[in-house]
């Protein structure tokens, strides 16, 4: 009994093998894993090169041949490389997830190979119905030549061929289109694909008698001149990605394997958009959407490059974010950092240029680079009151370079500080305030101040102690008027006397401001929460100009009512000004006080069809 338990328990641990679905297995790879059917190409290509690759390692003048033709539905692929035998087929091609890269003698040479992953031939059935394998090893001269032949169903069978079949080693691969897919297979289609993905293989590909190789490679290539370069690598950008660069960036990286070249884009893009870059492994086409391969910050370049260094996904469509790429995109940005480096330092025309367009790049990189920043402190345009000038010029005018925080508070301020002799920048585009505030770690002894309500009117000119008496029962009566909606009034005179009044406030206004309108609106014990956090920070106000001569007459009014409907309309006009977003609250102040000043203007005027006043009906 225990010999029959003991037998029973072992053969209950006998191992099994997977059975896999091959249609299943194919949908997954053609709707999952890879981004298209045109992957097949490049397995196709892969498996050859990788071929040649390990022939040559054991022979080094061995043939490095490539020849692909299409037609009546079906591709042909041969090689020149190191061929199979029938042991290598059946432990190799018949067995999924092996690659033929894991073969006894092509471990020494595999970091030569473009793949990894052994799937091989799988991906072909994402456009063939049948894939006929026929192949010679070049390792086993005697061994007769061997044929796979394999259906989408999963069958396959193995034979032998006599060596008239094949005399030569080498592999050639048999599609034929398996239904809807037929366009792949087309010879056109066939040669574009070709040259895309395999353009920078160094061993001669064509397809029929059109070569698919273009080496060397446009930024490897000798020219006559650094004019002549130029124009070569702008006709290759143009050629490859749609546009002439303003300029072109070398990358070369001989320690990481890597040498391309980025192409300056003619035109402005978000931050926020990712590049798509060209990412050739060991001359193979692995992805043209390479978005980790630069820091975010070198948004405005569009890079083509071959790697040997880099680790492809799965897939082979993308690139693996490890410890490698993190070193080699760091030493590429250093190499775009480099370029603008040299541009300031010798050719300001073409930077004048490049930041004309690219300038919100720079900022990003200046944010975190003290060197850069210190390098394009005198290049880099902002918005001021002086107009648009850098950092530089615009620090040696003032002795305190202030700035606001956002564009609403620069445009609320800047025609009032600009006649004040007041310097303020505008800090409220993408990055600006974090450079302003960074200014004195690069030019030391700088003083610079966030812009606010009290230092803009603080620069007021005060009025005359008899004018501000005069305006006293006027200030009254506009202060109660705006004080529902947190904002002071108060008088001063400023140039341009044309502006009858200014609004300031700042964070802290703007913080109590929200506060008290979430106060109003919640319910008893929100309102007990939010009324114990209201702040000291000082009011919105709203300065009145004593120059201004509609602020003078408006002065002269002793009506409440009308004084009231006054204040409101200077306060929307002053809103409008700065082109502030509006509140609800002063959304219905601006038609409150345009109702009113309606009434004013038209009051005793009788409407049409109305009897004037003392003409009473019968």
């Amino acid at each position: 009994m225990d010999s029959q338990t003991s037998q029973s328990s072992q053969a209950s641990q006998q191992p099994h093998t997977f059975q896999v679905d091959l249609r299943g297995l194919v949908d997954l790879l053609s709707h999952h894993l890879y981004s298209s059917p045109k992957v097949y190409l490049r397995e196709l290509l892969q498996n050859a090169v990788d071929a040649i690759t390990a022939r040559r390692a054991e022979e080094p003048g061995a043939p490095a041949r490539v020849r692909l033709s299409a037609a009546d539905g079906g591709l042909r692929v041969e090689d020149s490389g190191i061929g199979l035998t029938e042991a290598d087929v059946h432990s190799l091609l018949a067995t999924i997830g092996r690659s033929s890269k894991r073969a006894e003698g092509l471990q020494e040479v595999r970091s030569d190979f473009l793949g990894q992953f052994g799937i091989g031939l799988l991906a072909c059935f994402v456009v063939a119905e049948r894939i006929r394998v026929v192949s010679r090893s070049a390792r086993t001269p005697d061994a007769p030549p061997v044929e796979w032949t394999a259906c989408d169903d999963g069958s396959y069978t193995v034979r032998t061929l006599p060596h008239a079949e094949r005399p030569e080693p080498g592999t050639t691969v048999h599609l034929v289109a398996r239904a809807g897919a037929g366009e792949w297979l087309t010879q056109p289609r066939v040669l574009a694909l070709a040259r895309d993905f395999g353009s920078l293989l160094p061993y001669d590909v064509r397809v029929g008698d059109e070569t698919v190789t273009d080496l060397p490679a446009p930024w490897s290539r000798s020219y006559p001149s650094p004019a002549a370069r130029r124009v070569a690598l702008a006709r290759h950008c143009h050629e490859l990605f749609g546009f002439t660069p303003l300029d072109s960036v070398e990358l070369d990286l001989p320690v990481a394997g890597v040498r391309g070249v980025a192409y300056v884009l003619p035109s402005a893009v978000s931050p926020a958009q990712r590049a798509g870059h060209r990412v050739h492994l060991k001359g193979m086409l692995l992805t043209e959407r390479g978005e980790q391969l630069l820091p975010d910050w070198a948004f405005f370049v569009r890079c083509v490059l071959d790697t040997d260094s880099l680790r492809p996904t799965a897939s082979r469509e993308a690139l693996y974010e490890d410890e490698t790429l993190a070193a080699v995109r760091e030493a590429l940005g250093g190499r775009i950092r480099s370029w603008l480096t040299g541009l300031a330092a010798g050719d300001p025309q073409r930077l004048a240029a490049f930041l004309e367009v690219h300038h919100l790049g720079v900022k990003s990189l200046a944010r975190h680079d003290e060197e850069m920043l210190r390098t394009m402190l005198p290049w880099l345009p902002f918005e001021t009151t002086d107009g648009r000038l850098s950092l530089e010029e615009f620090a040696q005018r003032h002795p305190v370079v202030h700035f606001t925080r956002t564009v609403e508070e620069f445009r609320q301020v800047a025609p009032i500080a600009a006649a004040q002799g007041i310097g303020v920048v505008n800090g409220g585009y993408t990055y600006d305030g974090e450079l302003v505030e960074a200014l004195p770690s690069v030019r030391p002894g700088t003083a610079v101040a966030e812009l606010d309500a009290d230092t803009v009117t603080a620069h007021l000119d005060a009025v005359a102690p008899d004018d501000e008496l005069a305006f006293g029962d006027f200030l009254a009566a506009a202060r109660a008027s705006l004080d529902p909606l947190g904002c002071d009034v108060v008088l001063r005179a400023f140039l341009p006397l044309s502006v009858p009044a200014l609004h300031l406030d700042d964070r802290g206004a703007r913080h109590e401001q929200a506060r008290a309108q979430a106060e109003a609106s919640a319910d008893d014990l929100w309102a007990g929460i939010l009324g114990s956090l209201r702040g000291s920070a000082p009011r919105a106000r709203l300065v009145l100009n004593h120059l201004n001569p509609l602020v003078r007459r408006i002065g002269s009014l002793n009506d409440p009512e009308l004084i009231g409907t006054a204040t409101e309309s200077l306060y929307g006009q002053a809103l409008l000004m700065a082109q502030r977003p509006l509140r609800p609250a002063d959304s219905a102040l601006l038609n409150r006080a345009f109702i009113g000043l309606l009434e004013w203007a038209t009051h005793g005027e009788p409407a049409p069809g109305e009897p004037a006043e003392g003409q009473g009906g019968h």
